[in-house]
């Protein structure tokens, strides 16, 4: 497969909610960072455990927005859900030897547009996929 497959693959094994098969697809010296909270996961079993233990509301769906692959780098847009939540996930993702080996991922919370901005932007009303 090539990297941008092997994305596209694992963010549809994400939305099966079966979060081992998803690690089938991670490699043996996996890592993934949190950058924002400063966190590393090492390991296929490590990222399913903490995927699977998760407090969620329900289900997990997964809506990629954006894609993009340039040679073994890929960066993925998603919008993640779990009908309580919603929140957007932006992961760079480095392939070795036809596995994920390495994720860096951000989770940007979204905040209030500032008052003194107000006269030159609009609010963007977003739905599922963007």
């Amino acid at each position: 497969m090539e990297s941008k497959e092997i994305i596209l693959e694992f963010w549809r094994r994400m939305e099966s909610n079966d979060f081992y098969s998803a690690s089938e697809l991670l490699h043996d010296e996996f890592t993934l960072e949190w950058i924002q909270s400063n966190e590393r996961i090492r390991g296929r079993e490590n990222f399913a455990r903490i995927n699977a233990a998760y407090p969620a509301g329900g289900k997990w769906t997964f809506v990629i927005n954006n894609i993009i692959a340039e040679g073994d780098l890929v960066v993925s847009d998603v919008t993640v859900s779990d009908g309580t939540r919603r929140d957007r996930a932006i992961t760079f993702s480095t392939i070795r030897d036809g596995k994920i080996w390495k994720q860096v991922e951000f989770w940007p919370e979204p905040f209030d547009t500032p008052e003194w901005r107000s006269a030159w932007v609009e609010k963007i009303e977003l739905s599922d996929g963007n």
